[in-house]
């Protein structure tokens, strides 16, 4: 069975060819008026697993994602703070970056930005109002969205549902309610660019169909987004898109479900999200991973600690497999023809279905308990690696950074306290070692000393602090096995 994935326009399921040699995906970034959240990281590993995968397939993958870096959200943000609208973005998108790296997706090919693109944005605009599908109002120019008789064909929204829920703002002198903004003009104080109707900026959905059609032309393979974007945004980056070309304008298009918490989709706009720059501090970029990958991107994904606590456990019950495969096989080497390669594929061509895959993954473990072959687990070293886990060795997890949190946590705890002097020079030394020679081979020792702090801790019944130690130890991926009176640690990455 070849790659087939869900294509939104069509409803169904899709074998998956690709135009040419070269597989075109454009995926909807941020808007980057503050920092991305656990949603955007769940559409950018979409992008990642998928571009995995067509890897796998053997096709050669062309990938670009986008900058919203001038918008109504971030000008507000640039009064509020009183920040300059570019350092904004700027900080907002190497935060993006930084986190993505951090859990080992996949860069794009190219991420264009809104502001680097008005060239492409006003001919763009330009060839919609020569065509009669747009039209310019005082500075303004909106896209005639009755003109378009294919609106809604891909939300499969209605025009006459949408005509009751339409209003016109009082800022806006539109035609109809339907009709939505290509170019804005400028008010006081606001960034803007020179165009033939003024000064002003683009709308939000222009902007996608410029940037894809400048790198991807103007058909490209693949269309990825959040399904929160179906509507206005996708729509309208569709209508706009095949009114100036009349050409056919994204091949398939596919939605990643939306990440709730505590039921509520995480949303930017309501401040009803968790920060991935803080979500990195709690847990390990595997983690994060394997939380993700065991729902289907295409259904909701409720965060909560209680389910990346059974991620993590789900990749402890991996590593330690793989640990004991180590110390009976020596360093396993990854093999060119894995088992059960068939299984495998057959899941992640099923509308890239890494829940099922992950399931083949723990059949491989199984299997591995009761047969002396070391190629199974050769076989899920590699597996993990097409799902995009990394190894012990390339994990970047700045550990001096986050030991010494933890060590300045304990020293504050111990004065607090007014505890054992000796366990606060401890501290303090194991502090001075990691800021004057940085995480590197010290590391290990300074862990050594932060836990016979913890056994002093435990023969003292401070269960409370030596509790403390050992999960914010295992919150950076090192497991504390407690045996008799002493501890020792392992890491606790896949």
């Amino acid at each position: 069975m070849g790659l087939r994935l869900y294509n939104t326009m069509s409803g169904k399921l899709e074998e998956f060819k690709p135009l040419g040699d070269t597989v075109k995906i454009y995926t909807c970034g941020l808007t980057v008026q503050s920092e991305p959240h656990v949603g955007h990281i769940r559409a950018a590993m979409v992008r990642d697993t998928l571009m995995r995968w067509l890897g796998y397939l053997g096709y050669n993958v062309v990938a670009l994602e986008n900058f919203t870096d001038v918008d109504d959200k971030i000008i507000e943000k640039q009064k509020e703070f009183n920040k300059d609208w570019r350092m904004i973005a700027q900080d907002n998108i190497d935060t993006y970056l930084w986190a993505c790296d951090r859990l080992n997706i996949e860069r794009a090919t190219f991420y264009p930005r809104a502001s680097q693109h008005m060239e492409e944005i006003i001919d763009l605009v330009a060839r919609l109002i020569e065509k009669g599908f747009a039209y310019e109002k005082k500075g303004d120019v909106y896209f005639r969205v009755r003109k378009f008789p294919d609106y809604g064909k891909l939300s499969k929204k209605s025009i006459d549902d949408l005509v009751a829920g339409a209003r016109i703002a009082p800022t806006e002198s539109k035609d109809d309610p339907l009709d939505f903004a290509l170019w804005k003009a400028a008010k006081p104080d606001e960034p803007y660019w020179l165009s033939p109707w003024g000064k002003g900026r683009p709308g939000w959905h222009i902007e996608c169909s410029a940037m894809s059609m400048r790198y991807l032309g103007e058909t490209f393979d693949i269309h990825t987004g959040g399904e929160d974007l179906i509507f206005p945004h996708h729509e309208n980056e569709l209508a706009q898109s095949l009114a100036a070309t009349g050409k056919p304008f994204a091949r398939f298009w596919l939605h990643n479900g939306w990440v709730t918490l505590t039921g509520e989709k995480m949303s930017k706009s309501t401040g009803h999200y968790s920060p991935i720059k803080e979500v990195l501090k709690k847990y390990s970029a595997n983690v994060i991973r394997m939380f993700m990958l065991k729902t289907h991107y295409r259904k909701q994904l409720a965060y909560d600690d209680e389910r990346l606590d059974e991620a993590r456990a789900a990749l402890t019950t991996i590593k330690t497999y793989l640990d004991n495969a180590a110390n009976k096989y020596g360093e396993i080497k990854t093999i060119s023809e894995p088992m059960m390669l068939d299984t495998f594929a057959e899941a992640m061509n099923d509308d890239l279905n890494t829940s099922r895959a992950l399931s083949v993954i723990y059949e491989l473990i199984k299997k591995g308990y009761e047969a002396d072959d070391v190629r199974i687990a050769a076989s899920v070293e590699y597996y993990l690696a097409l799902l995009g886990f990394m190894k012990e060795s390339s994990v970047a997890a700045e550990p001096c950074a986050d030991v010494m949190v933890i060590l300045s946590e304990v020293k504050k705890r111990l004065q607090n306290e007014e505890r054992d002097e000796l366990l606060n020079e401890i501290a303090g030394d194991c502090l001075g070692l990691l800021e004057s020679k940085g995480a590197g081979g010290v590391r290990p020792i300074v862990i050594d000393l932060l836990l016979d702090i913890r056994n002093k801790l435990r023969k003292e019944k401070n269960y409370e602090l030596a509790d403390y130690i050992r999960e914010r130890l295992q919150e950076n991926n090192i497991i504390v096995d407690d045996q008799g009176d002493g501890s020792t640690f392992r890491s606790g990455t896949v």
